[in-house]
């Protein structure tokens, strides 16, 4: 990443395992439940992403890496509610079963450094935030595979 470029992580430890935490990345019912209600995912390689994670902003996403149950990248397309950007912004999701659950990184980059850029990142890092502990929430009130109801 350049001076021109900023980028944020996040992690969180949810008790569920890694196909539960993938469903609930890429099954478009679940997404709607953490992420935004309108969200929408056509979940392959080359499918499409669409959020509006800030409940401001609706971003589109291509989706680059489609590992199941390992990794997700996203692509930003450029929207026309934002400001003109230079550079590739990237959300990159990162799944590592461990005993217990699933520890779960997010790692973006490539939102500009600029003034104009402000508002919007901390939208996006503060959003992104928020919406992986709810992520943790959901997956942590259900009940996992063979719980009793």
């Amino acid at each position: 990443m350049s001076d021109k470029e900023r980028g944020y992580a996040h992690r969180v430890d949810i008790r569920a395992d890694a196909q539960q935490v993938w469903r609930a990345l890429t099954e478009t019912e679940q997404l709607t439940r953490w992420c935004s209600p309108d969200a929408q995912i056509r979940a392959r390689k080359g499918g499409l992403f669409r959020a509006s994670v800030d409940r401001v902003t609706e971003f589109e996403a291509h989706i680059e890496l489609f590992e199941p149950g390992r990794r997700l990248r996203l692509i930003y397309l450029p929207a026309p509610a934002l400001p003109p950007a230079d550079t590739v912004m990237v959300d990159d999701f990162m799944l590592e079963p461990v005993p217990g659950g699933t520890i779960v990184r997010l790692l973006g980059s490539g939102v500009p450094a600029t003034l104009e850029w402000d508002t919007q990142y901390r939208r996006l890092r503060t959003s992104w935030q928020q919406a992986i502990v709810r992520l943790k929430v959901l997956l942590e009130r259900q009940p996992g595979p063979g719980a009793s109801p």
